[in-house]
């Protein structure tokens, strides 16, 4: 397993690394490399699913998926959706740590564990599994006091710490512009429609996790809190609702150096990108908008790529292609709207076709790799 100083040289040299799966050269990012493991290896960690399971073994796709290095991270789930029932990965607070450990042991690299821990109704670890309970954002923006937040946050920044999760995405970080917005305001969400108090409550909640070890990745960019649709079932549109203040809480969150990652919205948003692209597909919103607009150098997320707002415009290599060309460093499929147990098998390749055949650099994928490799950094050793 790499510890916390074999990764502090990863920052700066991609390499040495290696087991019987596959070999990094040591090399400057951004230098020319012919070598497919290389590439195969820095591709993986740009990949983040979802599996069925509450305990794993070497039969498990997901055991081969890490062991061979074609992911970088998980997602746990508490419900399964396709099979329409609860323990898809989650029974107990013993079971989820021992799922987590036997996950991170099998990666050669790091593994990112990660969850959507928002509490209210986006609540993974639930109470009659045995969890605490876990207050939503919009009571705690209602409240709007420090030590209410910050209990909360300390609260769930410990439960996911003794579990071995190390990701949780959160704190939503959109504005409450649309109270009956299905999927963010109707269901609390979000702390407030005011941009201030969004900000100033997400930056409790990052600092508990910071003190845990705990990465945080705020979403969903670059705002959804306006809309009318959920992004889960289909296209949803804000041009006509969205508003500039939906950025601000990003501005000052990232202004403040509180960023670790940013999670996308699928949303369409034609006062950032004129050609009505989904915002995670889109390189004037990611690049131009957060990298350059806002000077973010840290990692982005896609939001689930297999959510229908993407699945039904676009098939699997346009997605994959445009998510990197829009400035995306890890793909994320849940495997929970649709499961694809060789999902991560199948992207790697298009990627690997995609270098191959010039339409991604080995410099995009490197700039990714540099991104997520100091992201993996700040995880504790266990």
């Amino acid at each position: 397993m790499i510890i916390a100083a074999g990764l502090a040289f990863l920052l700066t040299t991609i390499g040495p690394i290696s087991n019987e799966h596959w070999t990094m050269k040591d090399q400057e990012p951004g230098t020319a490399s012919t070598n497919l493991d290389s590439l195969r290896a820095m591709i993986g960690q740009m990949i983040l699913v979802g599996f069925r399971g509450t305990s794993v073994d070497e039969a498990s796709s997901i055991f081969r998926d890490i062991s061979d290095g074609r992911i970088g991270g998980v997602i746990l789930f508490e419900y399964d959706v396709p099979l329409k029932k609860p323990g898809r990965n989650i029974e107990s607070p013993e079971q989820v740590a021992a799922l987590a450990s036997a996950l991170k042991g099998w990666a050669e690299i790091p593994l990112l564990i990660a969850i959507d821990q928002e509490g209210g109704r986006v609540n993974r670890l639930k109470e009659k599994y045995g969890f605490p309970k876990f207050v939503s954002a919009g009571y705690l923006g209602a409240l709007d006091d420090p030590d209410s937040t910050k209990f909360y946050a300390d609260l769930t920044a410990d439960v996911l710490s003794e579990l071995g999760i190390n990701l949780n995405f959160a704190p939503v970080v959109d504005l409450n512009l649309n109270p009956e917005n299905p999927i963010i305001g109707k269901i609390g969400r979000s702390f407030s429609a005011d941009p201030e108090t969004v900000a100033r409550n997400a930056a409790i909640v990052v600092r508990s996790h910071d003190r845990k070890g705990i990465m945080t990745a705020l979403k969903h960019f670059p705002g959804h809190g306006s809309s009318a649709g959920d992004t889960h079932r289909g296209l949803v549109d804000v041009t006509d609702t969205w508003q500039d203040s939906e950025l601000q809480p990003y501005r000052m969150l990232i202004d403040s150096g509180l960023v670790h990652a940013v999670m996308t919205a699928h949303v369409v948003n034609r006062h950032l990108d004129p050609a009505g692209i989904s915002s995670t597909l889109s390189k004037p919103t990611i690049q131009g908008v957060l990298r350059d607009g806002m000077n973010y150098d840290n990692v982005v997320f896609s939001d689930d790529l297999q959510m229908g707002a993407i699945r039904e415009q676009y098939d699997l290599e346009t997605v994959v292609r445009m998510a990197l060309e829009a400035g995306v460093d890890i793909l994320t499929f849940g495997n929970n709207l649709e499961y694809e147990p060789d999902i991560a098998e199948r992207v790697v390749e298009i990627i690997e076709g995609l270098v191959r055949e010039n339409v991604v650099t080995k410099s995009r994928i490197e700039e990714s790799y540099r991104r997520i490799m100091s992201l993996k950094a700040k995880i504790p050793p266990k």
